[in-house]
């Protein structure tokens, strides 16, 4: 298989930062480092890195950029508009700082150096796309929100806890009580402390049902843009719009994940030996994009619950001498192939 250093005539390696980035250009054909350059993030900044690639880099050139969806997103979108193809670049490992320090222009270095070398199969391609870039803030803005409900929903239990309001609280509130105690008024009777804690309770139980209509509608939205990008998903059993997002956010487009065991080394799905001896086993994989872990593990307890070919399956591992754990990680293994070979076969973009 042939490596970047065959493919490419130069290596743009990028240290992006807030208010600036760091580029070095490297010959692939020596290794040196024909020049290094430091320009602002705004627009003028970006076109004038623009104009100095061109500049000091022919045809044939490859950016490897750190941050290609934080800090280097603008960049990474201006390199494509320039047809510089662009990869993602790993910070350097704290080992390796130990010996040569650490710096913008060494980092940028740093970071062309690592893909030098690399096989052009294992390249990581950096999430493309409108509509995945949509599905991605909704994702974010959908956990902020739904960690503020949680977060106002067990201040008002416990302040019920605490106070009493005339609401049994020794349960969970449920949507009903909530509902009821966000129509309070104050009552003229009551004592000081009954009065502000029956006001914050009114203020908690209103945050809780403003951010379910958000979270609703944050809900819809990912269901209509999933059905944009790929209408077939959430036929899969288990998959809703929360974890259809997770999935295609991850995928994001054909060629970007090189093989269904890289996207379930990807998802933190891939089992990892743990033999010794006469004892021959996989454990638990504790690495990998968490959040699609996560995606992984709604949709294999849904399936648990309610699919009968899924729980048949269980019947049978548990027969056979495995555990639940076991059971539950070869599940969400083969949930990730049939993810990634569902995606494959029926995206185009």
């Amino acid at each position: 298989m042939p490596i970047v250093a065959d493919e490419y005539t130069h290596v743009i390696g990028v240290d992006t930062h807030a208010k600036t980035h760091t580029y070095v250009i490297l010959d692939t054909r020596t290794g040196g480092i024909n020049d290094t350059a430091t320009f602002p993030t705004n627009p003028a900044g970006l076109a004038r890195a623009l104009a100095w690639l061109d500049r000091r880099t022919s045809a044939g050139r490859l950016a490897a950029v750190e941050g290609t969806s934080s800090y280097g997103a603008s960049l990474t979108e201006a390199l494509r508009q320039a047809a510089i193809p662009v990869v993602e670049a790993q910070p350097p490992r704290r080992a390796d700082r130990g010996s040569r320090g650490k710096s913008d222009t060494i980092d940028a270095e740093a970071a062309a150096r690592a893909v030098l070398r690399t096989d052009t199969a294992l390249l990581s391609w950096p999430r493309t796309g409108k509509i995945r870039s949509a599905l991605r803030v909704l994702l974010a803005a959908r956990r902020s929100m739904d960690g503020q409900r949680t977060a106002s929903r067990n201040a008002l239990t416990a302040l019920l806890r605490t106070i009493d309001l005339g609401i049994d609280a020794r349960r969970p509130l449920t949507d009903t009580q909530i509902t009821v105690i966000a129509a309070w008024r104050q009552h003229p009777s009551d004592d000081i402390d009954k009065v502000i804690a029956r006001g914050e309770a009114v203020r908690l139980a209103r945050d809780v049902i403003d951010l379910t209509g958000k979270l609703n509608a944050n809900y819809n939205a990912l269901e209509q843009y999933v059905s944009a990008l790929a209408p077939t998903v959430m036929d899969i059993a288990g998959v809703g719009p929360v974890s259809a997002a997770v999935f295609l956010t991850a995928y994001s487009h054909v060629g970007r994940v090189r093989s269904e065991a890289a996207f379930a080394s990807l998802a933190g799905a891939a089992p990892i030996p743990a033999s010794s001896g006469n004892t021959n086993r996989n454990r638990l994989n504790r690495h990998g994009d968490r959040r699609l872990n996560s995606a992984l593990e709604t949709v294999a307890r849904v399936r648990l619950s309610y699919d009968p070919n899924t729980r048949a399956y269980k019947q049978r591992r548990l027969a056979e001498g495995k555990t639940t754990r076991e059971i539950k990680r070869m599940l969400k293994r083969y949930i990730a192939r049939q993810i990634y070979r569902h995606l494959t076969a029926t995206m185009t973009a």
